[in-house]
């Protein structure tokens, strides 16, 4: 990847991505893929350690709405989702500063993931039939893809922005694994340096 060197000097993240990534064992490898193979078909049925994974964001989710509350009620609605997605993506920014590909995969997959089951609040946005969270006043609960759809003016198109995502969410935890796969690939023979 060649970046201009006026943003690498500008941007440390984009100067990181110039740089040779840390090697993969090729055990590391065959662990990792196996467990993203079963991680896609789990999330395809809807089963298994995805499910389980999503119970750990709903607390950064509802955490995001107290964190931006004080940046008023657009902010504090929006704002769960957007530390849900803020999470994973700020620890890949880590994980990419020091040139690890196993953990920017790990972070970048879940990511993508969170898509799905965001999707699903947001198809949900006309029919209000999902039970919902919050760490607040039960009285005052707000759907939060209701109220922002409505902001918008998209709500009569909940079910195809939520298709939209899902499409997403399944093509980034894709694109992840196979560019996992190949980040790796080159630094599994000994002597080998990634491509960079």
């Amino acid at each position: 990847m060649n970046v201009p060197e006026s943003w690498t000097k500008r941007l440390p993240l984009l100067e990181a991505l110039e740089e040779n990534w840390e090697p993969v064992p090729r055990p590391a490898l065959l662990l990792a893929s196996a467990f993203y193979a079963i991680l896609l078909v789990q999330a395809a049925r809807g089963s298994g350690l995805p499910q389980w994974m999503d119970l750990v964001f709903i607390p950064i989710h509802e955490g995001g709405h107290l964190l931006f509350r004080f940046f008023g009620e657009f902010l504090a609605v929006a704002g769960g989702t957007l530390l849900q997605l803020a999470v994973p993506l700020m620890l890949a920014a880590y994980f990419i500063l020091r040139r690890q590909v196993q953990g920017t995969a790990f972070c970048l997959f879940f990511f993508f993931e969170q898509l799905l089951p965001i999707s699903v609040y947001m198809a949900d946005a006309r029919a209000q039939e999902l039970p919902l969270l919050t760490v607040g006043d039960t009285d005052n609960v707000i759907h939060d893809w209701n109220y922002l759809f409505t902001k918008f003016g998209v709500l009569d198109h909940d079910t195809q922005i939520a298709q939209a995502f899902r499409i997403l969410g399944w093509i980034g935890m894709l694109v992840t694994v196979a560019w996992m796969a190949w980040r790796s690939l080159p630094s599994a023979s000994p002597g080998q340096n990634a491509p960079g």
